[in-house]
C-alpha cells in the first residue's frame, strides 16, 4: 500500500504536554471530526477536520480533550492512566477500552545491575485499564458530536456506564476461558493478554488483543454488553448469542501469519483489522479484511484463506508504530482511504507547530 498523503493533527498544548500525541493509540471518524486517544492519560480527544477546496482533508485541529472521570467512575480515580487502546462508535455511542493487561516495568537507561533486575522482576497492575467505557453521543452548539454524562433516547435518557472494576470485567469473564485464562498473569508485552482494538456493530463489541498470539493465531473476543438494571451507570456482559443462550462471550481465532490484532475498524458488515507483532517488535505491519465478520453467529477459526491481506504499512525502527486506522469519508471510485496514526512517531512526523502526521492509506 502507498501513503497518499499526510494530514496533521494539532493537539493543544495541555495534551502535548502530556505527551498524547507521541502516544495515539486509537482513533475513529464521526463525521467532519475524529476522536483519539493516547495510552498515557485517561482522556478522549476530538478533532475537527480542516478540508481543502476538493473537499479533501488536509488536516485536523480545534482540540478538545475529555475526561473519563468526568463521565464514568474509573476503579482508580482520575489520575491513574487509563491505557485506552481502542474506541468505537455506533447507534450513538463512543465505546473505549482499556488494555486489561498488566505492566512490566522497563530497565532505565541509568540502571545496572540489582537495581535494574528488580525492575525488570517488577509487574504493576492499574485498575483504570481495566475497564471499557460507553459514553452517549450528543450534537454541540456548533452541529459537531460530544460526549455527555447523559442524554435523551428514544427508550429514555441514555447514560455513560463503564464495565469493569468490581470483579466484572472483561478478564474476569475470561478467568477460566482455556485458551487465554493461562495468560492473564502474563505482562501485556511478555505475551500477556493485551486488548488493543475495538469495533462496534450493532449491541456487539468485537474485542481485539494483540496477545496472546497462540501457535501463530490472534484471538478475537466477542461480547454483547449491556445496561445494568440495577445500576443505570454499570454495564454488564449479556448472552451474546441472545435471551436463550448463557455464553458470556465468543473468541474468534484468526490465522494472521503470527501477528497480533493491532486496531479493529468496521466496513460495512466487514472487519479491517491492523495486525502487528505481539511482542515489543516494529513489524511487520499489515491491514487485513475479514469479510462478513458481523454476520458470525458461532465462535469462528478462520483460516488465512478467509482473510484478504490488503497490503502492508511502513514502521519505523523502534518508532513509527502504526496503532489506529479510521475509514474516512473520501470515495472517489478509487478505493476505500483509511487515516493510520502513530505511536512513538518519528521525528519526521513532528510538525514545527506541535503536531503530529498520519497517514492516508488507499486500500484496494
Amino acid at each position: 500500500m502507498i501513503v497518499e498523503r499526510q494530514v496533521e493533527l494539532r493537539f493543544g498544548q495541555e495534551s502535548r504536554d502530556a505527551e498524547t500525541h507521541t502516544n495515539l493509540s486509537a482513533v475513529r471518524r464521526d463525521g467532519r471530526c475524529l476522536w483519539t486517544a493516547g495510552d498515557e492519560t485517561a482522556t478522549i480527544e476530538r478533532l475537527t477536520a480542516v478540508t481543502g477546496a476538493d473537499g479533501r482533508v488536509t488536516g485536523y485541529g480545534e482540540h478538545v480533550t475529555v475526561a473519563l472521570a468526568d463521565l464514568v467512575p474509573l476503579p482508580a480515580g482520575p489520575d491513574e492512566e487509563a491505557d485506552i487502546e481502542g474506541l468505537a462508535r455506533a447507534d450513538g455511542w463512543l465505546w473505549a477500552i482499556g488494555s486489561h493487561s498488566l505492566k512490566r516495568k522497563k530497565i532505565k537507561p541509568s540502571q545496572s545491575g540489582a537495581k535494574a533486575r528488580k525492575r525488570l522482576a517488577t509487574v504493576v497492575r492499574e485498575d483504570n485499564r481495566y475497564i471499557i467505557a460507553r459514553l452517549p453521543l450528543v450534537p454541540g452548539e456548533d452541529g459537531l458530536p460530544e460526549v455527555a454524562p447523559d442524554a435523551p433516547g428514544e427508550g429514555g435518557t441514555r447514560t455513560a456506564a463503564v464495565l469493569g472494576g468490581r470483579g466484572d470485567s472483561l478478564t474476569d469473564l475470561l478467568a477460566d476461558d482455556p485458551h487465554l485464562a493461562p495468560f492473564l498473569s502474563i505482562p501485556s508485552k511478555d505475551n500477556g493478554l493485551d486488548v488493543e482494538g475495538i469495533a462496534a456493530h450493532g449491541d456487539r463489541l468485537y474485542i481485539g488483543l494483540r496477545g496472546p498470539v497462540l501457535r501463530g493465531w490472534a484471538v478475537l473476543v466477542e461480547i454483547r454488553p449491556g445496561t445494568d438494571p440495577r445500576d443505570p451507570r454499570r454495564l454488564r456482559a449479556l448472552p451474546v448469542g441472545g435471551d436463550d443462550d448463557d455464553e458470556l462471550y465468543r473468541t474468534h481465532f484468526l490465522d494472521l501469519g503470527g501477528l497480533g490484532i493491532r486496531d479493529l475498524c468496521p466496513h460495512g458488515d466487514d472487519l479491517l483489522i491492523l495486525t502487528g507483532p505481539s511482542m515489543d517488535l516494529d513489524g511487520p505491519v499489515r491491514v487485513v479484511r475479514w469479510r462478513g465478520a458481523a454476520k458470525t453467529d458461532a465462535a469462528e477459526i478462520v483460516p488465512a484463506s478467509e482473510l484478504e491481506v490488503l497490503g502492508e504499512l511502513p514502521y519505523g525502527d523502534g518508532d513509527d508504530h502504526a496503532e489506529g486506522i479510521a475509514v474516512l469519508d473520501e470515495p472517489d471510485g478509487s478505493g476505500i482511504r483509511v487515516l493510520v496514526v502513530y505511536d512513538s512517531p518519528s521525528p519526521a512526523r513532528l510538525t514545527a507547530d506541535g503536531g503530529v502526521l498520519a497517514d492516508v492509506i488507499v486500500l484496494p
